[in-house]
């Protein structure tokens, strides 16, 4: 698929990626255990992505509605450190984060698939969505994924945004040195 000049001078500018959890980093499935923790699946190529961004000096935060054992391993896993869960005013969060790094909206992109992620949606410079994402949500942003949420969206977004700062091949690069 051809990405437009728009998405891709848009992507150049991205010192920041903030994700949603449910539906973005996993495929939406909420299996409760019978300790009623909430289980998730998240795809490993998806936290590759997410490595390369923070090698290319990339931000990378996660702001959910939920609260999650799960998510916060994840996120120490991948070094996420800006992760904050259980957040009912995801706006709110997203200033903070953007104030504390002294970041512009028009330098941040934002994947989200429902009506909570709008508040965000509207306001970064990139604004994407996932292939399965809520409709609403999908006419607010400025990209949708051709792959579905947990199934490597994150990933194909990771790695339009490297290519269009001309940093991919870089990137990629350097693990053949590791």
């Amino acid at each position: 698929m051809e990405i437009s000049h728009d998405i891709i001078a848009r992507a150049e500018k991205v010192r920041a990626m903030v994700l949603d959890v449910d539906g973005v980093l996993t495929d939406g499935s909420i299996v409760i255990d019978a300790h009623a923790e909430a289980l998730k699946t998240f795809n490993v190529r998806d936290g590759q992505g997410i490595k390369m961004l923070q090698r290319a000096g990339i931000v990378v935060c996660i702001i959910s509605g939920r609260s999650s054992v799960a998510v916060e391993r994840r996120a120490a896993e991948l070094g996420i450190t800006e992760c904050f869960l259980g957040c009912d005013q995801k706006g709110k969060v997203y200033e903070h984060f953007k104030s504390k790094y002294r970041l512009s909206d028009e330098e941040i992109a934002c994947m989200g698939d429902d009506l909570p992620d709008i508040v965000i949606l509207r306001r970064v410079g990139l604004g994407i969505t996932v292939s399965d994402g809520d409709e609403y949500t999908a006419g607010v942003c400025h990209y949708v994924t051709i792959r579905p949420g947990g199934k490597g969206a994150v990933r194909e977004v990771c790695d339009m945004i490297l290519k269009a700062k001309g940093l991919y091949n870089g990137i990629v690069d350097g693990y053949a040195k590791v």
